[in-house]
């Protein structure tokens, strides 16, 4: 019993600190009634519930690296996931313009679980006790990585559907509080996937690691269903100026060539676009590699060798980092969305690049930092300092700046492109990392995982250097044309 409670009491205590963080964000005065943020609240809470545990049916895949398969084939599953996430988004940011973002929600949600349903058969078809042999894993995994690009490609409209949904819901002035809200929410699907994942792997089997996500993924399809709105008109309420790209914009929707050429035409979309590559990149090599970088230095123990500690009466190694990853990182998300929203709307004017730059200034330290690091326990908050960074980054520019240069009418083509240059980014991290990382003997040495760092330093300054290029970029509404 009181291990469960140990378990469950961070849930608690995470869920009670995002309604604290939530309630006591700064209101800016646009004249919106009780009754409509009260209706906006029950519009954009189980959307972005919903998005959170796509995460927790996309970042589960790393939970199974051991029982499953090794990091390197991880690499390769997770790899052509991300690439066909990646470029999803030619069909999908399209689709979920024409659509709404209340459908493709739905869409997303189905879709991810059915591909979770049919990994978790897969596993459990080629589990044998706890684990897959070795002489199985090589046949599981074209199969695996044909599901996971398949639950990818539906996992990749869900940032574009809740971005789509909330353009119409919130000013541009009052945007960069939901780049707050939606760093909030990755931050809670971290904590799904990396805390929540393992505990099902641990009571359960590696299977429930796709079924458990999947089962509450269909909860959330019918909560959207009945709750979502893609607009106030639709819930009642009354449409309203955002103050963005589609302001004063009555006229009729524009052909899609016209609206993907005034979109690559654009220098600031572009150059976010580049930025968010680099985030992709560096998200990638600082989520997934951790936990098997801590695991193969000895930092934490295997479950054989503690349950030998246990009898001998001895202390197993632990590293308190690795142990609770997901919480870490869902604290770490949480500060570092909801301080650069802040910042951008209230030091910076709204202005999403010189919140990026700052951001990006800290994973240049952080990834020096982790050279001088690595063989001591502190590089583990290190990294952990770095994820409040790049999520801080990646709420500003995928969950806000695209709704502010793309605005409610053409924001899913928008936000497609940035969120699908971060997945061709993690894409090519995974690729790079599978390759240059230390394997088998060599990865028990911590210095020898000097090549992590140095794969994510060029990626680093070359995000600092391109955030620099948007540090003044504003939108320019119909209206002022």
């Amino acid at each position: 019993m009181s291990g469960w409670v140990s378990e469950v009491a961070p849930i608690v205590v995470l869920l009670a600190l995002v309604a604290f963080v939530v309630a006591r964000l700064p209101k800016i005065d646009l004249g919106h009634s009780p009754a409509f943020l009260r209706r906006r609240f029950v519009n954009w809470f189980p959307v972005g519930l919903t998005y959170a545990f796509l995460y927790m049916g996309r970042y589960n895949l790393n939970t199974c690296i051991g029982p499953v398969f090794d990091k390197k084939q991880f690499a390769i599953i997770y790899g052509w996931g991300t690439l066909v996430y990646g470029v999803s988004f030619v069909v999908n940011g399209p689709l979920t313009d024409r659509l709404g973002g209340k459908r493709t929600i739905l869409l997303s949600a189905i879709g991810s679980l059915a591909a979770n349903l049919a990994m978790g058969v897969v596993v459990m078809r080629a589990l044998s006790g706890t684990t897959v042999p070795e002489e199985a894993r090589a046949g599981i995994i074209p199969t695996l990585s044909l599901l996971y690009a398949v639950n990818m490609y539906f996992q990749s409209f869900g940032a574009v559907s809740i971005v789509k949904v909330n353009a119409a819901w919130f000013h541009l002035r009052e945007r960069g509080t939901f780049g707050g809200i939606f760093g909030i929410l990755i931050s809670l699907g971290l904590y799904f996937a990396y805390d929540w994942s393992p505990i099902v792997l641990k009571k359960m089997s590696a299977p429930w690691v796709f079924f458990a996500p999947a089962i509450i993924l269909g909860i959330f399809a019918v909560l959207d269903l009945v709750f979502v709105r893609d607009t106030p008109g639709e819930a009642g309420h009354r449409d309203f100026d955002l103050g963005d790209a589609s302001s004063g914009d009555g006229g009729e929707k524009l052909p899609l060539a016209k609206v993907v050429k005034m979109m690559v035409t654009n220098p600031a979309i572009m150059i976010i676009a580049a930025i968010e590559f680099c985030s992709g990149f560096l998200r990638n090599a600082i989520l997934q590699f951790y936990k098997p970088f801590a695991k193969d230095t000895g930092r934490v123990a295997t479950d054989a060798a503690k349950q030998i500690a246990e009898a001998a009466g001895t202390i197993a190694p632990s590293d308190f980092v690795h142990d609770h990853w997901g919480m870490l990182n869902c604290m770490a998300g949480i500060s570092g969305g909801v301080v650069a929203g802040l910042i951008s709307d209230r030091v910076f004017g709204s202005r999403r690049g010189p919140v990026a730059g700052v951001l990006y200034v800290i994973m240049v330290i952080g990834s020096l930092l982790m050279f001088v690091a690595m063989p001591s326990r502190a590089v583990g908050w290190v990294v952990v300092a770095m994820t409040l960074a790049i999520i801080g980054v990646h709420g500003m520019l995928s969950g806000t700046a695209s709704m502010d240069f793309g605005g409610k009418r053409n924001v899913g083509i928008v936000v497609g492109v940035i969120d699908g240059f971060v997945y061709l980014g993690s894409s090519l991290g995974a690729f790079v990392l599978g390759h240059v990382l230390p394997q088998k003997e060599i990865a028990k040495e911590a210095s020898n995982w000097w090549t992590w760092p140095a794969a994510m330093l060029p990626a680093a300054i070359l995000g600092f250097l391109l955030a620099t290029r948007v540090w003044n970029a504003r939108p320019k509404g119909a209206a002022s044309h």
